[in-house]
């Protein structure tokens, strides 16, 4: 970039730059070397000379001249490990993430304008939201592990590029109000002062340019006396006087009207080719269960998922031949243990159980009953990861996939197998993957009338005339199980509308009032936590 002469003293338009994020909530599991480390970050990034300011966030103690900045639902209370250093706000939460399996949570505009207007209030120089525009987590890119392929975020501009209201207008007017209060805010720092509990006032005065901001911290609605004049403030909320005297605002009190967008539904119009042939209709291919690729290899035990596949694909297949001797009043119970964060077994061919892990904890244990034949007997395990682990101390070495045990119980006279050391024969993603049939144009698609439905491992396929107009387009998704998409050869992400939410912890309002958590307001409960995927 510097080559590219675009930071600010070079006449672009950078500013500023980022080293490191949030490595100061995990440092301490990293002992002595964590500040070995970050010193050396900070050291390198200001060789570069870049010429505009670089900040680290989360990092308390980010050594001068990096600027130490908070990230958080609020940031009002923070301070730089400096007064030499401006008091940064890189990222406002307006929302949280939607796993997969979850409800979803959103963040009432009220409180997120308090938190900005308390932010301010105390000396604040620069709010960063994040997100203000929502976006999708297309291909496999989604962290996590389980987070959805919506990073919608309930921000201000949701994930399709709508506005949502109020959250967006009421910001609007927020920040109008703060800009009345530009001259005071960047000349001076204010004077805070306490005129009763729960509350707090704050005044930038300079020269002939005065500005309050009157804050009442607690839930309940409270009175007070400012400069001879009696204000009424809502619980959990901040009045904003550019003047010292007139309210143009109050954090608690909106304006903008509230609107809910939906999405008119369409049913798939045929396409019809040059023949006058319809060709809307499903096709599909059936996946093979078990081992169908030539680059299949054999390891003595179970192998880690991640560094198996280096992340080529979600899927890894263990397939294991057992023989069996006599089957003749067993009850055999499959007992697999898994890091995540789902997985298939397969009994000769045949689907015998699945199991799943979540959010809170990826990790899956079941105990499958099977039916196993007198002889040979076929073993396939398929290994599922749903977004890897990105974040928290030492998440490279969380790992996933099927690490045992892999145990047979229940076999004649009640004995116990421990297949965990056996040879195994692996396969790194599917037959479908290399065959590239995402791009819907090789393979030997069957059209037949009976479309195959409840059935695992099978590609389908169809196409559509997109919707005219410039709005975004979206596919509805009930009715399929748990898998990814293409539109024209591009991944639009993994889907899973059978994946519900808890059908507790939603409330029909949230109250606004009072400290904000990613667990307060939930909504969507006893629903698919996505069911609408992006297109364009």
């Amino acid at each position: 970039m510097k080559q590219e002469n675009l930071y600010a003293s070079q006449g672009g338009p950078i500013i500023l730059s980022q080293i490191e994020n949030e490595y100061g909530n995990i440092d301490k599991s990293y002992g002595p070397a964590a500040k070995t480390y970050i010193n050396w970050a900070a050291s390198m990034a200001t060789s570069l000379d870049t010429g505009v300011p670089w900040v680290m966030c989360q990092q308390a103690n980010a050594p001068d001249p990096i600027i130490n900045t908070c990230n958080g639902f609020y940031c009002d209370q923070f301070t730089p490990n400096s007064n030499q250093k401006p008091k940064m706000w890189t990222e406002n939460w307006t929302g949280w993430f939607l796993a997969f399996g979850g409800a979803m949570p959103y963040r009432p505009v009220e409180d997120l304008a308090f938190a900005v207007a308390r932010f301010f209030q105390r000396g604040g120089t620069f709010q960063n939201y994040y997100m203000y525009h929502g976006g999708t987590n297309f291909g496999r890119t989604t962290g996590g592990p389980f987070i959805s392929t919506s990073y919608d975020y309930d921000a201000p501009i949701d994930e399709y590029g709508i506005i949502r209201q109020p959250k967006w207008g009421h910001l609007k007017d927020f920040h109008k109000a703060i800009k009345l209060c530009e001259e005071a805010l960047i000349a001076t720092d204010p004077t805070i002062s306490s005129p009763g509990p729960n509350l707090e006032t704050s005044v930038y005065k300079t020269g002939s340019a005065c500005v309050a901001f009157l804050a009442n911290t607690g839930t309940n609605d409270a009175t007070v006396t400012f400069n001879g004049n009696s204000y009424h403030l809502p619980g959990w909320s901040v009045s904003i006087l550019p003047d010292c005297k007139s309210v143009v605002l109050n954090t608690a009190k909106i304006n903008s009207a509230s609107t809910i967008s939906s999405f008119a539904t369409e049913s798939v119009k045929e396409e019809v080719d040059s023949l006058g042939s319809s060709s809307s209709g499903w096709s599909w291919i059936s996946e093979p269960v078990g081992i169908s690729k030539d680059d299949a290899f054999t390891k003595f035990g179970l192998l880690e998922q991640i560094n198996t596949t280096a992340d080529r694909s979600d899927y890894l297949w263990y397939s294991l031949s057992i023989d069996v001797e006599d089957t003749v009043g067993a009850q055999p119970v499959l007992h697999i243990e898994s890091l995540g964060h789902a997985l298939h077994a397969f009994i000769n061919g045949k689907l015998a159980g699945s199991g799943v892990g979540n959010s809170g904890n990826a990790k899956v244990k079941v105990d499958i009953p099977i039916t196993l034949v007198s002889g040979k007997n076929k073993i396939d395990l398929l290994s599922l990861t749903v977004g890897l682990q990105n974040y928290g101390a030492f998440y490279d070495l969380v790992g996933a996939g099927i690490t045992g045990p892999v145990t047979l119980k229940g076999l004649r006279n009640g004995s116990t197998v421990d297949l965990s050391s056996q040879q195994w024969t692996y396969q790194i993603g599917l037959q479908g993957e290399d065959l590239g049939l995402s791009s819907g144009s090789v393979g030997q698609w069957n059209s037949q009338s009976n479309l195959p439905t409840n059935q695992p491992l099978t590609w389908y396929k169809t196409n559509f005339i997109a919707p005219s107009g410039s709005n975004p387009v979206a596919i509805d998704f009930t009715g399929l199980g748990k898998g990814e998409a293409w539109v024209n050869g591009q991944s639009i992400g993994r889907y899973w509308p059978t994946y519900v939410a808890p059908t507790s912890g939603c409330t029909d309002s949230c109250n606004y009032r009072g400290s904000y958590s990613s667990s307060k307001c939930l909504k969507n409960c006893g629903k698919p936590s996505q069911i609408s995927f992006l297109l364009f």
